[in-house]
């Protein structure tokens, strides 16, 4: 039998074809239009780096400046054409216009109204046992020992603590269809500009992106690595890229559960465990809307967010975020801090942010009003609905009892068939010693 060539080079050298494919690809993506009747006045040079200053921003707009005057002049075409590139990357490095009220909160955030605070007094009675400590009591999850094989920060959830991350995510996509999301299944692997025009760097050496080997451009065009998705945002985002919507259409509220992958890890000591891990499973809001409705968008994801958490009786802060915790993409956030008493500290377990056209000006979403047909970019919104490893941190921690049973609450019973407690494994599981579950039975 006769291989064709390519195959017969694919077997000599492992991963030749996937590459060869890979850089052969070139993704259709719009190029990004920025606001430039605002950044490029020079009377709002002074707003624009307060702004860079207050979001711990990269952007310089002085470049920006210079480079668009060096464009104006008499310049040749190669030059013309490398500047332009230049002063696109440039103006991609400034962060979203910051809302007002923001400006006021200085580097701490404001604390919009605390929930259930009889859960923090309910915990203080006694001991708490921090979720991994709790887990190896119960013999729940297995988190050691995985460096050879899947890598720091990796995590197995098993029997109930697995069926109660099923549970979370069954509930919260209830909870969303009852408030008419559609749910979308996303891709994993993103190109490069689809996860830049959401906001996260896929340059450099220290990002939070994960990269696939060997996914660059051909030669004769701009590379584009291809990337694991760190959440299903941007690929949701990119669902629209270079699309024009009606407006009579919108707002389409989108969800989807994904895998979520992230680089980067933390020595904290009230980080460790699976607070922050390598790869998760979430649970996403998105909204493409008008230039008018995501202000009233945010609210609305928001108030989700708080039902969605309060219905699980857990006590938990809703911060209004200040300038400095924006990142580059979002014109205001809201982040939901629960209280988790093992720790004895409250952690981030969602967040939902505005982004006004910031996201839709990259990627070329437009809207279109049936009236006059004129088109604006859009506006997008984003919001984590449930991200598990945090919210499984949060209920064993607050819900846990004396006997090493974990009180399942009331609104996930109907996603466990009923159940009211998880209990102790009682198999021992693999790879455990006996000495050493003798050490746990007397913690």
């Amino acid at each position: 039998m006769i291989l064709p060539k390519y195959v017969v080079m694919s077997a000599a050298r492992p991963g030749l074809l996937l590459r060869r494919f890979m850089s052969q690809h070139r993704f259709n993506l719009p190029r990004a239009t920025f606001d430039t009747e605002y950044l490029l006045n020079p009377a709002n040079i002074p707003d624009i780096e307060a702004n860079i200053q207050h979001r711990k921003g990269i952007g310089d707009i002085r470049l920006v400046h210079s480079l668009a005057e060096r464009l104006a002049a008499g310049i040749g075409e190669q030059e013309r054409a490398s500047i332009t590139l230049q002063l696109e990357a440039e103006l991609s490095k400034l962060p979203n216009r910051t809302h007002p009220a923001v400006l006021e909160y200085g580097n701490e955030p404001r604390i919009v109204q605390r929930y259930n605070e009889q859960r923090k007094a309910c915990t203080a009675e006694r001991k708490h046992f921090q979720f991994g400590d709790i887990c190896k009591k119960m013999n729940l999850y297995r988190m050691e020992n995985l460096g050879n094989f899947t890598g720091h920060r990796s995590y197995y959830l098993t029997d109930e603590l697995a069926e109660l991350e099923q549970a979370l995510i069954n509930y919260t996509v209830d909870g969303l269809w009852r408030r008419n999301f559609e749910l979308i299944t996303v891709p994993d692997v993103l190109p490069g500009r689809i996860i830049e025009s959401c906001g996260m760097s896929v340059h450099g050496e220290r990002n939070q992106v994960y990269k696939l080997a060997g996914a660059t451009a051909a030669a004769d065009c701009p590379p584009e690595p291809l990337c694991l998705s760190g959440t299903s945002e941007m690929a949701l985002a990119g669902y629209f890229a270079g699309r024009t919507l009606p407006l009579e259409q919108l707002p389409r509220r989108l969800m989807a559960v994904s895998r979520c992958y992230r680089a980067e890890t933390s020595a904290l000591q009230e980080e460790k465990g699976i607070y922050r891990v390598h790869q998760f499973t979430k649970v996403e809001m998105f909204a493409v809307c008008g230039p008018g409705q995501s202000a009233t968008m945010l609210e609305e994801f928001r108030a989700i967010e708080v039902a969605l958490f309060d219905a699980l009786g857990l006590h938990f802060l809703l911060l209004d975020m200040p300038a400095g915790e924006l990142g580059a993409p979002a014109h205001r956030k809201y982040d939901i801090e629960a209280w988790m008493p093992g720790r004895a500290m409250y952690g981030e377990i969602s967040s939902c942010s505005d982004c006004t056209d910031y996201q839709a000006r990259r990627l070329g979403i437009r809207v279109r009003n049936a009236t006059d047909e004129r088109t604006a970019f859009a506006h997008t919104v984003n919001g984590t609905a449930c991200a598990i490893p945090r919210m499984l941190i949060a209920l064993l921690e607050n819900f846990q009892n004396a006997d090493y049973t974990i009180t399942v609450p009331e609104a996930l019973r109907p996603y466990l068939h009923g159940k009211r407690l998880i209990r102790r494994r009682k198999v021992l599981p693999e790879l455990k010693l006996a000495k050493r579950l003798a050490q746990e039975d007397t913690f």
